[in-house]
């Protein structure tokens, strides 16, 4: 008796919302035999032409039996995606696996009304991921001459293509493994794609309140009389079902009321009224939406469910979404003015990005910016991030003339691969400024949504470091650091003067300085300037300018205590000119002043960054200086080691991993481990385990003497102090005699097993470690073996691809590294080797998310020989990785 076939399991992991050429969003899924309908639906609704440019001939209609291949699917052999806005197809990609299994045939289908907004590319990538997934390595096509659109799609997409023309048909095939081209191709489209979405946000034509009150003082009347009163440049709409005037305007009951198109929706109302209020905007085309109302992250799980709920419906009707529980959004370009948000007032116009998440972060840090009159060009709250996020406004910020700085404070990190590829690219040109608590990534704030890592402590900020950003703890500290970003050049150097009316406050910020990694080159701590303006201001000029002039200075700290006769705006003025004259940083800590928010006028003084407190003004020109230094290293290279073979090492992994479900972890034996290493060059030194002392002659007879023995207790294996290990064996006696005195030795630790090694180059001990995390993808660790990393948790951390510099600064990190570098009259190790081999390391993970955990234990780092003694290396099934070859938002 033939068995039925198997129903075919819907592939919930291949669904994906999408953000689209113009900033729009989808809803990308595998297509099903209910969408037959909507097929024929989308298939009647096309042009001639497009029913043409798909069949090669015109048909007005699907047949029954073309339906059901079309739909009926087994998401191996034959897979199909729609993307959708609504309930509307407006978008469908298919392949079919061909007689080669490795070979699959793609086809596309955009609705007329939809083309150019890069659906097509969209497809492809999703559709290549899921073929890859399948075993299929190559796509092929066939398109008329005159589709150039779909002949671009290909062309476009950063493949190797190559072309055929016969019967008047272009046939096409590639390889669908990404390359370096298709992945920036991808990158450069999704930096496109969501910068526009975010530029719909933060500058609309239109703006509607659904919720305005005339409820004095009122969330809802508030948001609208800051629309107003912040001179919005387009056309404001009040929503109100209820009431007959709102702040002198007539509102309409429904948002399907308002004439014309509406960019932005802001929307307060109550909690229960929200997701019928989205389900309007999406039937009235509203563009984007801000949603102040809370409520979702305090009613638990399903408050949760309900803001999951939230995002999907306004995705898939083709809007972004900001908040929930969002304190609003504002941009001070005159073009646009807009106050969208819960602040009082527009802040001044300046260079300054900010991006936070909850409302009352958002708060502190828009005062914080306010007493410091730093001028800011766009203000994004996030709320619970639900949607937009701190990577949609980079990427934004990214384009943007008007963003010269840019400013974020992290409650949680939704996809911190992406932003770390996202900053490493922005900080180039702009700088970007991150302020997070400890606990990031280890706990959510309510609301947040996202994964949590269980990475090494310090992995996150590692990854930081690598990107550039300038990490803060505070919102205080971010806001120092933005004083100086946003208005002063960047240091050239470490080399700092210091000038002031007190030696003893110039000893403490040279003290400051030093500990900071400041070079102090100059010193002038006894101006004398209670002399009267008119003679005090000038002489200040000349001193300042004189330090700055001096050998090795690139920037100056004044620190001055109060001086009758002289305000605080002279003196900033005076010192601005210097700045703007030398091309160097000036800033100012005023001690002394009774008022901690060092009232400078900004508008008289210009961007003079001003504290009260000079430890303040020294920390955060120190973290300008390293950012500045960043700088001048070049640009990161990217350079794969030699002999790996990725393809080959995924065919074992896909191998050894059918039939392993769920969270279970195999780990790999001995010459398993040896051959999946040796795809990626690694090599390791061969150990034998044996039962008898004969077992072990014959093991070290063909291993080499001499030999070492181990227990194969992984608490002992390493511990020579606990007689875990045996070293420098001669002979057959020695060994014979060294197996039973170890076995006799080691009784109460229990009976565990022996193994036999041949001896090694003599060399520093090293850890090697490598980890698949649910938040941050792959992170390697390295670290001495012993008791700098098992008591002094002396780590360091990345997080890969790694390039060529970030190698080499992660060995030389732990404090302990100083060993391998010819420590105490001691010969270096071979750091070049061990470089090669951690790069090995790091292309191997970020390869292969189905290496759970990798650590090499020990590495003996010698003069000549870099030698890896042993391996534990686990495999399981990968969840899918927050920064994947395929563009999708998180949801």
């Amino acid at each position: 008796m033939v068995k039925p076939e198997p129903e075919p399991v819907y592939p919930a992991h291949w669904e994906a919302d999408v953000v689209l050429r113009d900033g729009g969003t989808g809803h990308l899924r595998p297509m099903t035999a209910e969408d037959a309908d909507a097929v024929q639906a989308f298939h009647m609704s096309q042009s001639q032409n497009s029913i043409y440019m798909r069949f090669f001939t015109y048909k007005s209609k699907l047949t029954a039996k073309e339906l059901r291949r079309f739909t009926e699917l087994d998401y191996s052999n034959r897979v199909a995606f729609v993307i959708t806005r609504g309930a509307e197809i407006i978008g469908i990609g298919r392949y079919d696996r061909l007689d080669d299994p490795t070979e699959a045939e793609v086809a596309f289908n955009v609705s007329d009304s939809n083309q150019g907004r890069g659906l097509g590319s969209i497809l492809l990538e999703h559709l290549a991921a899921a073929a890859r997934e399948k075993g299929i390595d190559k796509f092929s096509a066939e398109v008329l001459p005159e589709n150039r659109k779909m002949i671009q799609v290909f062309s476009e997409a950063g493949y190797e293509v190559h072309r055929h023309y016969d019967d008047g048909v272009i046939s096409l095939y590639f390889q669908i493994d990404p390359t370096d081209k298709s992945r920036a191709v991808m990158e450069s489209r999704e930096h496109r794609a969501e910068a526009r979405s975010v530029a719909g946000l933060v500058a609309p034509q239109s703006v509607a309140v659904i919720g305005a009150s005339r409820a004095w003082g009122s969330i809802g009347q508030q948001l609208l009389e800051h629309v107003v009163e912040g001179k919005f440049t387009g056309a404001i709409h009040a929503v109100n079902q209820d009431a007959l005037e709102v702040s002198g305007m007539m509102p309409y009951a429904s948002i399907a009321e308002v004439p014309g198109p509406v960019d932005l929706a802001v929307i307060a109302v109550p909690y229960d009224q929200v997701p019928g209020v989205v389900d309007q905007c999406g039937k009235a085309g509203v563009k984007g939406l801000v949603v102040v109302t809370a409520g979702f992250a305090d009613d638990g799980v399903r408050g949760l469910a309900r803001q999951r709920a939230l995002v999907r419906q306004a995705r898939a009707n083709g809007m972004r979404l900001v908040g929930p529980a969002s304190l609003g959004l504002a941009n001070t370009d005159p073009a646009v003015s807009l106050n969208a948000s819960m602040a009082p007032f527009l802040p001044p116009k300046g260079g300054l990005g900010i991006f936070s998440q909850s409302a009352a972060l958002g708060v502190s840090l828009f005062a914080s910016m306010t007493r410091r009159e730093v001028g800011m060009s766009t203000v994004l709250s996030a709320g619970n991030r639900a949607d937009v996020s701190g990577n949609d406004m980079m990427q934004f910020w990214e384009d943007d003339p008007n963003t010269t700085a840019c400013g974020l404070y992290l409650e949680s990190v939704g996809n911190p691969r992406k932003f770390s590829r996202i900053s490493r690219r922005l900080s180039r040109s702009k700088p970007v400024i991150v302020a997070k608590s400890d606990s990031v990534g280890l706990r959510l704030p309510p609301g947040h949504a996202v994964r949590t890592t269980a990475a090494p402590a310090g992995a996150l900020d590692a990854m930081l470091r690598q990107s550039g950003v300038i990490r803060v703890n505070t919102i205080e500290e971010l806001s120092d650091v933005a004083q100086i970003v946003a208005g002063q050049p960047l240091p050239k150097g470490p080399g700092l003067a210091i000038i002031g009316n007190s030696a003893a406050m110039g000893t403490v910020v040279a003290d400051l300085a030093e500990r900071h990694g400041l070079t102090v080159a100059a010193v002038h701590a006894r101006l004398v300037l209670d002399i009267g303006q008119s003679r005090a201001l000038p002489l200040l000029k000349r001193t300042v300018l004189g330090a700055l002039g001096e050998p090795g200075v690139d920037s100056a700290i004044v620190t001055l205590l109060p001086v009758i006769g002289l305000t605080l705006e002279n003196i900033a003025k005076t010192l601005q000119e210097c700045s703007a004259e030398s091309g160097k940083p000036v800033i100012a800590a005023f001690t002394g002043n009774m008022d901690p928010r060092v009232q400078v006028n900004r508008q008289m003084a210009g961007a003079l960054p001003a504290y009260s407190s000079p430890g303040a003004a020294t920390a955060a020109l120190a973290a300008v200086t390293r950012y500045a230094h960043w700088l001048t290293l070049e640009a990161p290279i990217f350079e794969p080691p030699a002999g790996v073979n990725p393809q080959a090492a995924e065919s074992l992994l896909a191998t050894w991993l059918k039939g392993v479900a769920g969270d279970e972890l195999v780990t790999l034996s001995a010459a398993k481990t040896r051959e999946l290493l040796g795809h990626y060059g690694i090599t390791m030194l061969e150990s034998a385990p044996f039962g008898n002392g004969d077992e072990a002659v014959a093991a070290a007879e063909r291993l080499g003497w001499p030999v070492a023995i181990k227990t194969l207790d992984p608490s002992l294996r390493h511990r020579l102090d606990l007689g875990g290990v045996r070293i420098n064996i001669e002979d057959a006696d020695s060994l014979r005699r060294n197996i039973v005195q170890m076995r006799k030795l080691l009784e109460p630790y229990g009976k565990k097993g022996l193994e036999v090694q041949s001896m090694a180059q003599v060399g520093q001990s090293c850890t090697l470690r490598a980890i698949e995390d649910p938040l941050l993808g792959p992170v390697v660790s390295f670290g001495l073996s012993g008791d700098a990393v098992n008591l002094l948790d002396d780590w360091a951390h990345r997080v890969p691809p790694l390039s060529l510099g970030d190698t080499a600064e992660l060995i030389r990190s732990p404090r302990a590294a100083a060993k391998l570098f010819g420590y105490e009259g001691l010969p270096p190790g071979n750091v070049t080797a061990l470089e090669d081999l951690v790069a090995r390391v790091a292309m191997l993970k970020d390869e292969h998310p189905e290496v759970a955990f990798l650590e090499f234990r020990p590495i003996l780092v010698g003069p000549t020989e870099v030698t890896v003694l042993a391996a534990d290396l686990r495999i399981g099934n990968p969840a899918q990785r927050t920064d994947s070859a395929r563009r999708a938002m998180i949801s």
